[in-house]
């Protein structure tokens, strides 16, 4: 029997190659149209944002962001225009076709998250919809794992999984509601206004959780408040009215 065997300098070649790439999520041209309505509310959107990095939306009220993120999350299909995951090798070459981002791979947090908390414990707030019967014992050990690695990452450690999550400071509920999507271990992570409602203390908590987190995961935030996320930031764009987008430094 013949056995195959890869030379060295290949194998050193495959792995270059996966040590090397990078994936970064595109918006091209993506137009939102409201179904029965005749003006767009985002035009030919355009981003890109690297993995394990951290971009911000500004702008005024009603310009369009949060109706961004809620086609990111998939929430909405885009009128027009596509939102997909691109692999690039270190010299900023595609590599192979893009892939679509689809909702499964995306988490999205939004304002004051803690107004849809369901469960009477914050365990069963964290895995409220996860399979109960039907899922196999090593998909089972998979999201428990998922879900230690969440716990970790917001800090919730300390906590009792029986504690009410209404109970919880407010700090603590914003990482309850990071830990819920982070268990799903998503490709993009997006935040709606994550400081909002919070007193000085737990928003530097936020700030500092989202300085980790960003170490780990791909991060898309809408706020208002710009100096206090100023430090974390890598790209940021101004959402104009009308529902265009303009990549522009922070006004800090």
């Amino acid at each position: 029997m013949e056995t195959s065997l890869i030379r060295p300098s290949v194998l050193l070649n495959i792995l270059k190659i996966n040590l090397e790439t990078s994936r970064i999520v595109m918006v091209r041209k993506v137009t939102y149209r409201p179904p029965g309505t005749e003006h767009n509310l985002l035009n030919e959107i355009n981003l890109s944002l690297r993995e394990k990095s951290f971009g911000l939306i500004f702008g005024r009220s009603g310009s369009g962001k949060t109706t961004l993120l809620q086609l990111l999350a998939g929430l909405s299909e885009p009128t027009s225009g596509s939102i997909c995951i691109q692999k690039y090798d270190d010299s900023g070459n595609p590599i192979g076709l893009s892939e679509m981002l689809t909702s499964q791979r995306v988490g999205i947090v939004f304002q004051f998250p803690e107004r849809y908390f369901l469960a009477d414990t914050v365990l069963e707030e964290v895995t409220f919809g996860w399979p109960r019967q039907k899922a196999d014992l090593l998909f089972k050990e998979q999201l428990a794992k998922n879900l230690q690695n969440a716990l970790n990452l917001v800090g919730l450690t300390t906590i009792s999984l029986d504690e009410d999550p209404q109970s919880l400071s407010g700090g603590f509920k914003r990482r309850l509601a990071l830990a819920i999507q982070l268990v799903q271990t998503p490709d993009l992570l997006l935040l709606d206004e994550p400081l909002a409602g919070l007193d000085w203390k737990a928003r530097a908590d936020v700030v500092n959780l989202l300085k980790d987190l960003k170490k780990h995961h791909t991060i898309l935030v809408v706020s208002h408040d710009l100096r206090e996320l100023y430090p974390l930031v890598d790209r940021s764009w101004r959402m104009q009215m009308g529902g265009s987008l303009k990549e522009e430094s922070l006004p800090v």
